[in-house]
């Protein structure tokens, strides 16, 4: 008996739309393309519970007729490429072919089409690969497509979609790729009703502008300089911003022949270009623009095209640092030298004076998988401790041997044992190991941390109303997390309302920060959820907690009395991980009765 069989049409296409339709944000992202290769210069988006119900694309392109219409939902089909040799000439969004007939297959979809020269339009209605109607209508030149209850024949799919707030970011995150490329066209994005973008057509510069500027406060983009090159390999242009305008904070977008792209290796020549430039842990925010011959690139390496093929990658790397460089220095935006002077500076020469190896001094109980208070040892690579052996740590009478010095074996009687400050900075307690040292500001972040995790859990959180509300202006990003953690918020003693589509008013904050401005705990609170990824409610009440503990926790420097030092180390010994703070950070140590002999 054979065993081996076709699939349905239907199945196939179910299958194939599991690549190019992995959320709304995919569904998005296509039928925007479509717009864009059919010449529209008007693209209104219109979406409902974050494309669950409703993702519906409007433009005014050139429209379809009756047979293509048809025609456009069959796996294969397309208007972009006729065979295999254009793949490398390629100049429109879409050539696969798969787009609509995956969406088809896993949505209820309805589409009016209509070109100039035609009076009458085509009304085609699709559920899940099967045609439910195909009728003559009356319709506006270009098409308009509804993309309704998505995934509605794929229930497992539609369970691992995430929260309406988070699809919504992703929906934002997939427009700008295709609002920043093309700043000649009009764009509007609509969200239940409200109009949370509306870009009208203009330069680059002001596109940039309408997506990330705030009109309450300077210009987003005076903030950056031009970059400007051509060679005959690629043409490069776009925007970097000035080194002294860097933040933690950064948009950084690729886009190639007018498709956005993410390439870490073009991204390490712009980060190059920077080098010596910026803080720590500060990234460079760039809008670049490549000109390439199509036929120097591959963009058929996966469905979603984002992944792009450079012929000669390393040159290219070469003439973008320098770009980069080139423009950063034409603006003396870094300090220069002036070789002619010589006497300026005395610098002392060095004769026969040996070099001396640096003592390093280690944890050797540092767990790198430890998170949040808790260890993970599933994570953990076997043998992770072996990373500390032949480190060539050389170990010297100024750092003595130190073994678990996180690790207290009998906890101290803190009713009863003496205690003392020092330094502003550390509670001092006897043990039986030895002297016990606790650093006073993560004692009490740790504590505080918990307290706010289970007041998020019951939404026991205690409000303390200001005199004169604060507002918080937040861009289009923020103003979705803000949406998405509103609930929490409210529960752990804040009182947001929204004043305007980029505007918060609050009323009240939680009483530990009574003394403090709401607006920069917020704005960070908001910083962690944005560049830690936090999707889940979990790991957003965490962010929460562990900010609110960090902005509430008593400062360095200030003396305690000997009451408050007991609450503090009473309270942190009652935790179950009362060693490190929940982002690993040793909150004690303990000098023990050996290396206090020692010194002696």
């Amino acid at each position: 008996m054979d065993v081996i069989h076709l699939l349905p049409d239907s199945v196939a296409n179910q299958i194939a739309a599991g690549e190019v339709i992995q959320r709304p944000a995919s569904c998005l992202k296509e039928l925007v393309e479509n717009s864009l290769d059919a010449g529209a210069k008007r693209v209104q988006v219109i979406v409902r519970d974050a494309g669950r119900t409703l993702l519906q694309v409007i433009d005014d392109g050139c429209g379809m007729s009756e047979m293509d219409a048809r025609l456009a939902f069959e796996r294969h089909a397309t208007s972009k490429i006729r065979e295999a040799q254009d793949l490398f000439s390629l100049r429109t969004m879409g050539f696969r072919g798969e787009a609509l007939a995956s969406i088809c297959a896993v949505a209820q979809v309805e589409m009016t089409t209509r070109r100039a020269q035609d009076e009458t339009g085509t009304l085609i209605e699709i559920h899940g690969s099967d045609v439910v109607r195909q009728e003559v209508c009356s319709c506006p030149v270009g098409t308009n497509i509804k993309v309704s209850n998505l995934f509605f024949n794929v229930p497992v799919r539609r369970k691992f979609l995430k929260t309406d707030q988070t699809e919504l970011r992703n929906l934002l995150t997939e427009f700008y790729h295709i609002v920043l490329v093309y700043p000649k066209i009009s764009f509007t994005f609509v969200h239940n009703d409200e109009i949370l973008l509306e870009l009208p057509a203009g330069t680059e510069k002001q596109r940039i502008e309408a997506v990330f500027g705030n009109p309450k406060k300077n210009s987003y983009t005076s903030a950056f300089v031009e970059v400007h090159t051509e060679t005959e390999m690629v043409g490069i242009r776009g925007f970097v911003i000035k080194p002294e305008n860097a933040t933690r904070k950064s948009e950084q977008y690729f886009f190639v022949n007018g498709r956005y792209m993410r390439h870490p290796y073009f991204q390490k020549a712009v980060l190059t270009a920077y080098s010596g430039m910026l803080p720590n842990d500060y990234q460079p925010s760039f809008f670049i623009y490549f000109d390439i011959d199509p036929e120097a690139i591959d963009v058929n390496i996966h469905p979603t095209k984002t992944e792009i093929k450079f012929a000669d990658e390393q040159t290219i790397f070469q003439i973008l640092m320098a770009a980069v460089r080139e423009s950063l220095g034409k603006f003396t935006l870094s300090p220069t030298i002036d070789f002619d002077t010589t006497n300026s500076i005395d610098i002392p020469v060095l004769h026969d004076q040996p070099v001396m190896k640096p003592d390093i001094q280690i944890d050797p109980t540092y767990n790198p998988f430890h998170k949040r208070g808790v260890v993970y040892p599933d994570k953990a690579p076997k043998g992770w401790e072996s990373l500390y052996e032949g480190a060539g740590i050389q170990k010297t009478d100024r750092f003595p041997d130190r073994v678990q010095t996180d690790f207290v074996e009998t906890l101290p009687d803190t009713e009863s044992c003496p205690m003392w400050q020092y330094g502003g900075r550390y509670i001092l307690m006897p043990s039986e190991q030895g002297l016990v040292m606790i650093n006073q500001h993560r004692a009490h972040v740790a504590v505080l941390y918990m307290q706010f995790l289970e007041q998020l859990a019951h939404a026991q959180g205690a409000m303390q109303q200001l005199l004169f509300p604060e507002v918080l202006n937040v861009t289009q990003d923020e103003l979705v997390i803000v949406q998405q953690l509103h609930d929490d918020l409210r529960a752990i003693g804040f009182d947001v309302e929204q004043l305007s589509p980029d505007s918060f008013s609050i009323q009240a904050v939680p009483s530990q920060l009574a003394n403090q401005s709401a607006i920069p705990v917020l704005q960070h609170i908001l910083l962690q959820v944005r560049e830690r990824g936090a999707n889940t409610q979990v790991e957003w009440r965490e962010q929460i907690a562990q900010t609110l503990a960090e902005s509430a926790a008593i400062p360095y420097g200030k003396n305690l009395t000997e009451a408050e030092m007991r609450d503090i180390a009473t309270r942190l010994f009652a935790l179950p991980q009362y060693r490190r703070t929940p982002d690993g950070k040793i909150i004690l140590s303990v000098l023990s009765d050996d290396e206090i002999s020692k010194r002696f």
